[in-house]
């Protein structure tokens, strides 16, 4: 099973995950599945974006829980929920002990202090190291119980890539994000994003208030948004004028690569014009 690769449904066969823990001499009554997708937190990181940063962060995530969610396994089945929704596995994980966390530790996705949870001693294993960030299971409909018995539920492997990939870039016009998300985006978007310019839209996440903004020269429109990752207003006067806000960023209008610095304000003002976000929103001209 080893170097199978593709959709196996469509060759006509159908492939358990408990397979695969059974090829590399692991009892699945010794293992724990273990979905990651914390919805809880609006405008916050994301599981996957915390994986896919590489920094550490995930594996703290992973170790705090506030009930011995592990209690029992030898070994965790680790899957996070990606942008497309599908269950990517992104590894095994020894189960050494548990003990509490710290004072004064801090959740990496909602930013509290979680001291006193149970955390975990989770350490990476070699085992299907193979299939980490190439393999999909279908989770079913029980999103909620994320946290389920290898033997007791056998997840049906969707696809195997022949390489681990980020979700495809979804195209400019349905691009839309958090602003506080950006950073956890892939690699392969922020490319597109940057080689582009056009007409954006930030939305308010509360008040709906919109402001229309123009991306051009050097990094495009991630370049542009970078700079209201980094100051929460971009300069905007309005902006400044009220609290800072998670804006929801999207793209209205990518422009040709031949258009210059005056067609592309023709854009803004007209988008501007057909939003009205000079007298209702967050447009000063």
């Amino acid at each position: 099973m080893a170097n199978k690769t593709g959709n196996p449904r469509s060759e006509g066969r159908v492939i358990g995950f408990n397979t695969l823990l059974r090829d590399e001499g692991i009892n699945p009554a010794h293992v724990k599945l273990v979905r990651h997708q914390d919805t809880r937190w609006a405008g916050r990181l994301t599981p996957y974006q915390l994986w896919r940063a590489a920094d550490g962060s995930f594996g703290i995530y992973q170790q705090i829980q506030k009930k011995p969610v592990f209690r029992g396994a030898r070994l965790i089945a680790a899957f996070v929920a990606t942008p497309l929704n599908e269950t990517l596995f992104v590894g095994m994980y020894e189960v050494k002990g548990i003990g509490k966390a710290a004072p004064g530790l801090l959740d990496p996705i909602s930013g509290r202090d979680v001291g006193g949870f149970h955390f975990y001693d989770l350490v990476a294993s070699p085992k299907l190291l193979q299939y980490r960030e190439r393999l999909i299971i279908e989770w079913g409909l029980g999103y909620r119980s994320w946290v389920q018995w290898a033997h007791k539920r056998d997840k049906t492997i969707v696809e195997i890539h022949r390489a681990a990939s980020e979700p495809p870039f979804p195209g400019f016009l349905d691009f839309c994000e958090r602003l506080s998300n950006l950073t956890g985006v892939p690699a392969s978007w922020r490319a597109a994003l940057s080689a582009v310019d056009g007409i954006y839209l930030f939305t308010h996440p509360d008040t709906g208030k919109q402001y229309v903004g123009s991306a051009q020269g050097v990094g495009g429109f991630w370049g542009r948004w970078e700079q209201y990752a980094a100051s929460g207003h971009g300069g905007n006067r309005r902006m400044q004028d009220i609290p800072a806000a998670d804006y929801q960023v999207s793209v209205l209008e990518v422009a040709s690569s031949s258009a210059g610095t005056d067609f592309i304000m023709k854009m803004e003002t007209r988008w501007k014009q057909k939003l009205m976000s000079r007298k209702f929103g967050l447009n000063a001209n």
